[in-house]
């Protein structure tokens, strides 16, 4: 039976925390090397790595659909037809990878020409692209380990992996980008095969490690399966909305960097800076919710509905127990936190007024996120995608209006955060209230 104590709370959520805090690290470790060669390199990469980050969460969002199920059959004792999901999942996202690199490496030239105005930021954005999007067939793998390992609540293993990956993440880039150990200085093209090279390494270890720490007979890992188009129908019931909800999430936000980039590279610069001094939080908030998410899967699976809101109250709880020294040390020290970023002085201070609207956001970004990946947990993902599709919607246009058509100053344009917020706690917070989630899902 799941235990929903805080205690069991921080033991499912803690090495999702660190895995996640790893991952974060990549990011921060790519800005703050470019940060040292250049604004447009600092630029590129942001746009360059959100429109990656747009295609990657085509199939983070199908594991994710995944994960719900796992989480089902696992706690419903259902073990071996864990590995069910897991093998066809794996072979869905190898076909998707496939697919994505050769669709966009033959349109991603045409497509910055479209979407970017700067001649150098969008070479440098393609570039990029270039060497960044062959990842996909390595990171669509370990979200498929990630998924399976959140799933069945053993989380711990993630850790080794993510310590793993920015270690050589750090290590790729420290070579690549600035050429050192004799080989030349390849700049952001050596960020982005820095962290290709990285994905791979984790995969591979994943790989390696599973046989040593999992039961791979007890859930069906031990024996690759074939294709099963009657369990990947099933799987798509769920995993095709929560493939389409996180695409369509961070499309709204590539489309915010894309109206930032059309106000100046300076302003693309600063919200690269505070998209990664925010990965610092969301990185927290995410473990946190990623842990309400499959406790309540296997809360459900078990017949517990009565135990889902207690657990969401306090799972928030901690949250922001462990969020507001974070959010305060941002607005008391920003100097400090903008200075792993860049050394480039001016525009630290010009980055400072958009991290405090990016702090005060985050006051309702906790609970809408944790209600968000709750309902998420449910099964009920189609119901989710279109409570986020009303929230991105309002977010998109109020993007509009202040960037495109005010043209803002870029701290007013973060507090976009804030609205897109605002609107999914309140729609989350109405349909978990409603009960309509109890009715029966696929398990």
């Amino acid at each position: 039976m799941i235990n929903i104590s805080s205690k069991n709370i921080w033991r499912v959520a803690y090495p999702i925390l660190i895995s996640l805090a790893m991952e974060q690290l990549l990011g921060m470790t790519d800005t703050a090397f470019l940060g040292r060669v250049g604004e447009i390199e600092l630029g590129a990469s942001a746009l360059a790595g959100v429109f990656y980050t747009v295609v990657f969460m085509l199939g983070m969002g199908f594991s994710i659909g995944v994960q719900i199920i796992i989480g089902k059959r696992n706690g419903s004792g259902n073990y071996a037809d864990v590995g069910k999901a897991f093998w066809q999942g794996t072979y869905f996202l190898i076909a998707l990878a496939l697919i994505l690199c050769l669709v966009f490496e033959l349109f991603t030239p045409a497509l910055m020409d479209i979407m970017v105005s700067s001649d150098n930021i969008r070479a440098a954005s393609c570039d990029y692209l270039r060497y960044r999007i062959p990842s996909l067939l390595f990171a669509f793998g370990t979200a498929m380990y990630r998924a399976f390992y959140v799933g069945t609540t053993q989380t711990k293993t993630l850790t080794f992996n993510s310590l793993v990956m920015v270690v050589a993440n750090i290590f790729f880039n420290w070579v690549l980008i600035f050429g050192k150990l004799g080989l030349p200085a390849m700049g952001i093209k050596g960020a982005a095969l820095g962290s290709t090279l990285a994905e791979a390494v984790t995969l591979l270890v994943f790989i390696a490690r599973t046989p040593k720490v999992c039961d791979r007979s007890k859930y069906g890992l031990d024996k690759v399966q074939k294709i099963d188009f009657k369990e990947l129908k099933s799987i798509f019931g769920v995993s095709l909305w929560t493939m389409i909800q996180n695409f369509v999430s961070i499309f709204t936000w590539f489309i915010f960097f894309l109206f930032i980039e059309h106000t100046g590279e300076r302003a693309l610069a600063i919200s690269n800076i505070i998209r990664n001094t925010s990965g610092l939080v969301w990185m927290v908030l995410m473990a946190f919710a990623s842990t309400s998410s499959t406790l309540v899967s296997n809360l459900i699976g078990e017949g517990r509905y009565e135990s889902v809101r207690p657990l969401i109250l306090r799972v928030c709880k901690i949250t922001y127990t462990c969020l507001i020294p974070l959010l305060l040390l941002f607005c008391l020290f920003p100097k400090l936190v903008l200075g792993i970023y860049t050394d480039i002085n001016d525009l630290i201070i010009n980055s400072i007024p958009s991290l405090w609207v990016l702090a005060a956001s985050y006051l309702l970004t906790i609970p809408a996120a944790i209600l968000f990946q709750s309902v998420c947990g449910t099964g009920k993902t189609k119901v989710a995608f279109l409570l986020e599709l009303s929230a991105l919607l309002v977010y998109t246009i109020f993007c509009y209006i202040i960037i495109e058509l005010m043209h803002s100053d870029v701290a007013l344009c973060w507090s976009s955060e804030a609205v897109y917020a605002a609107v999914m706690l309140l729609s989350t917070a109405l349909y978990l209230r409603s009960q309509k989630w109890c009715e029966q899902t696929e398990k």
